[in-house]
């Protein structure tokens, strides 16, 4: 034991968050230690008031403080457009682009039979139950562009298929401002495959 229990305590509990090892737990532990009493108060009542306060918004999925959410009970969002995201940090990436006025509904994961996420274990019900009222007309699958992502994407649009609702993709190939020689193969190819007419 190379710190004293209590300084030992809080490294662990640091490591457990997701992306701190063992050494980001120990740098945190020290700025926490060094820093004046009134911050380390700060951050121990943000942490709890955040536990406390914020919850899954029964009707989309994303995190919030009231139930529905601002966006689902939000005036001048368009109710016809459902965007469907993996995690509710999605939405606030969506959400930046000021873009975006229609609805959303996080998933909380993709499809990933490797760690034993299946459909089952999404907010797959949840969705289909809100194209129910037959409002929606468009469902955006922005899923991650990844395996699980592009698996997620599928299954859905098989799943939409029959209810006639347009199941759509985020379009995905070549940032802007990139270089094409810098570019994988992978993405040029899908950039090739979303080409359109100018």
């Amino acid at each position: 034991m190379y710190y004293p229990e209590p300084m030992a305590r809080l490294i662990e509990e640091l490591r457990k968050l997701p992306g701190i090892g063992p050494r980001s737990a120990q740098r945190l532990a020290f700025h926490l230690l060094d820093s004046p009493a009134e911050a380390v108060k700060r951050l121990v009542g943000a942490i709890a008031e955040a536990r406390e306060k914020v919850r899954h918004c029964s009707v989309c999925g994303n995190l919030a403080t009231s139930d529905p959410c601002g966006i689902c009970t939000g005036p001048g969002r368009d109710h016809s457009v459902i965007c469907v995201v993996q995690e509710p940090r999605d939405v606030v990436a969506m959400e930046k682009t000021h873009e975006y006025k229609g609805l959303y509904h996080v998933l909380g994961g993709a499809i990933s039979p490797m760690e034993g996420i299946g459909p089952d274990e999404l907010r797959v019900k949840e969705l289909l139950a809100r194209l129910g009222s037959g409002e929606v007309k468009e469902v955006i699958l922005a899923t991650d562009l990844n395996v699980e992502g592009e698996v997620t994407a599928a299954y859905l649009a098989r799943l939409l298929k029959p209810l006639g609702v347009k199941a759509t993709r985020l379009a995905h190939g070549l940032p802007v401002g990139g270089d094409l020689e810098y570019a994988d193969e992978v993405t040029l190819a899908k950039a090739l495959e979303g080409r359109r007419e100018l």
